[in-house]
């Protein structure tokens, strides 16, 4: 399809503005075939940007500029009208401003490049759940990824001429070529040009400088979870940070629960997990993101808005995760910034085999213990979800699985027990919005201060995350029959001992905390109240074949009044930053859990 063949007056008028701000030298409407993908490859090969690898099958190996590894937070801006509407958690630029500054970045951008034109679904094409969104681009490495992060085709292109809504997302490299002029590898601009930024009310994301991950794949967090949040507020459903998995007990019943945790806490190894008990099953949804709507019946069905997996390559193992490991084996999958091998595969740390040399990702030789990482440790691997060996049969339903639970979680090596069901909706809420890892003793404020990272979604929230929890607390209360909404659980697999050797042995034991949580969602499963919820009750999980002592038991799955009670002024100060938008139920949840730790 040609620009020219376009009827939609308003998909065409669009496209045409950033064509004649942009000055490409030529526009192509992608139309997600493998074609397409293998032709786009090709050319990042020719350019020096890819390397074809000799495993897994089908693969590309590529390292990104030194400056343009990771997202860049302080480079992505929510640029609402009202700066208090974009909330403490995020950085405000005022829009008309920035779209001053980025009609000067854009003006001939893309000079000397191609501007492809993606229109993509997030979700099944046709799931009542789904978005669509069109990004103009100048890197064919970002058509690459998109073909594996999301569903590009000719059938998006053309609900959107019929008049389908969509997001509007643009993103440049930055880096035009002037006449002659050989490109580089990893063309991207410095990083004080670099600009990430959404506009919540008009449904845009504009990106410039950067070629790298969520900065560039604009469906991912920017479109996914920024602007799909406001969204979900406006149109009264959820669009969350959080992993999907089916969990399918011996007896064949099955309970799909979602899960939201920090970064380094293990949440694509839980969606992925080889349980130890016998006869349970986990299948994964999705392994990163969730948008969710109520069904007919009451219930609230999720959808894996992704159809790729982007993951952290480094610590990814066949003990830590087997089944990324098998998915990777498939093939179909593009590396960046890992160690590449003398016989054309790809290494990082804490892979099962270590080669006795290889090329790290700044070009220089690498040996074990010559004192280096051969992986950047944000090194990423993309690659398509539908290999993954236990990706479940309802992955790519349209009408979506129906959620059971909720799990939160951080790393907390103590005060948290290892498992911890809400009291209500509006405390599981609570529980959420006080979601906290601990400082290491290296970083700022020191062991034992609170990072808080509300639902995981601290930096990835489109707007003032004060009213985000309202919206939570809203949804709940405007369900149709509260008993069918999710229950709520805190999970803390990370608590060590007085010698900081870790309690839980986690990994596919975790299934043992999942088997007392399907029980509870059943009705069942031992519980005891406490101040801060309902515990397992000392024999509720099935412990058998652990080596825990009962003084470890008892640390795992009792209450420590004295540290929660030292919290507290922590989680008041996390709260006050929300002055007034903070919703007063969560203000008597805190009072209400002071009360209950007092009696």
């Amino acid at each position: 399809m040609q620009l020219s063949d376009l009827r939609n007056p308003v998909l065409k008028s669009w496209i045409q503005e950033w064509v004649d701000l942009c000055t490409p030298d030529q526009v192509v409407i992608c139309d997600g075939s493998q074609a397409e993908y293998d032709h786009c490859a090709n050319l990042l090969v020719k350019g020096g940007t890819f390397v074809k690898l000799d495993s897994p099958a089908n693969s590309y190996y590529c390292r990104s500029d030194l400056s343009d590894v990771a997202r860049v937070e302080d480079r992505t801006f929510i640029c609402s009208k009202a700066k208090e509407d974009a909330g403490p958690t995020n950085h405000w630029h005022d829009p008309e401003e920035m779209r001053g500054i980025l009609r000067d970045l854009f003006r001939g951008c893309m000079k000397g490049r191609t501007m492809f034109v993606i229109p993509f679904s997030m979700g099944p094409v046709e799931s009542p759940i789904a978005k669509f969104g069109m990004e103009i681009t100048d890197s064919a490495y970002v058509v690459v990824n998109m073909h594996l992060m999301t569903r590009v085709s000719a059938k998006v292109a053309a609900k959107v001429e019929a008049g389908a809504e969509f997001v509007k997302c643009v993103h440049s490299v930055g880096a035009p070529l002037a006449e002659n002029q050989a490109d580089v590898p990893w063309p991207c601009a410095p990083i004080e040009r670099k600009y990430i930024t959404h506009f919540p009310e008009t449904r845009e994301i504009i990106s410039f400088g950067s070629g790298y991950g969520g900065n560039a794949l604009l469906g991912k967090k920017c479109f996914a979870l920024r602007i799909a949040s406001v969204q979900a507020r406006d149109e009264g459903w959820l669009a969350e940070h959080m992993l999907i998995l089916k969990l399918t007990s011996p007896e064949g019943q099955v309970k799909f629960v979602a899960a939201a945790f920090p970064s380094a806490c293990g949440k694509t190894n839980l969606a992925m997990m080889e349980p130890s008990l016998p006869g349970w099953r986990v299948e994964t949804v999705g392994d990163d993101i969730a948008w969710m709507k109520f069904g007919p019946d009451g219930r609230l069905y999720a959808i894996n808005p992704e159809a790729g997996f982007f993951g952290v390559a480094p610590g990814t193992s066949m003990k830590s995760n087997p089944n990324a490991v098998r998915t990777l084996a498939g093939g179909n999958a593009v590396f960046t910034n890992t160690g590449i091998t003398l016989d054309g595969g790809v290494y990082w740390e804490e892979m099962d085999e270590v080669p006795e040399s290889c090329v790290d990702w700044q070009r220089r030789p690498w040996r074990p213990g010559c004192g280096r990482k051969a992986a950047h440790p944000n090194a990423r691997f993309t690659v398509p979800a539908a290999q993954c060996p236990v990706v479940a049969a309802e992955w790519e339903d349209p009408a979506g699985v129906p959620i059971d639970a909720f799990l939160f979680g951080g790393r907390r090596a103590g005060v948290v027990p290892l498992a911890n069901e809400a009291l209500d909706w509006e405390h599981g809420v609570f529980l959420g919005a006080t979601m906290a890892s601990e400082m290491t003793a290296a970083a700022i404020g020191g062991a034992g201060q609170l990072r808080f990272d509300p639902f995981a979604m601290v930096p990835f929230c489109g707007y003032n995350m004060g009213d985000y929890f309202a919206h939570w607390l809203r949804l709940g209360a405007q369900a149709a029959d509260p008993a069918k909404l999710p229950r709520i659980f805190y999970v803390n697999w990370f608590r060590k001992n007085a010698e900081g050797k870790w309690l839980w042995p986690g990994f596919g034991e975790n299934c043992r905390v999942l088997k007392w949580i399907f029980d509870r969602c059943d009705g069942q499963g031992k519980a005891v109240r406490t101040a801060i919820g309902n515990l397992p009750s000392p024999d509720a999980l099935d412990l058998d074949g652990l080596k825990l002592s009962a003084e470890d038991r008892e640390t795992l799955l009792s209450v420590d009044t004295k540290g929660w009670v030292e919290v507290l002024p922590q989680i008041e100060a996390h709260f006050a930053k929300f002055g007034d938008r903070l919703p007063k139920v969560l203000a008597e949840q805190l009072d209400a859990l002071k009360s209950r730790l007092q009696s």
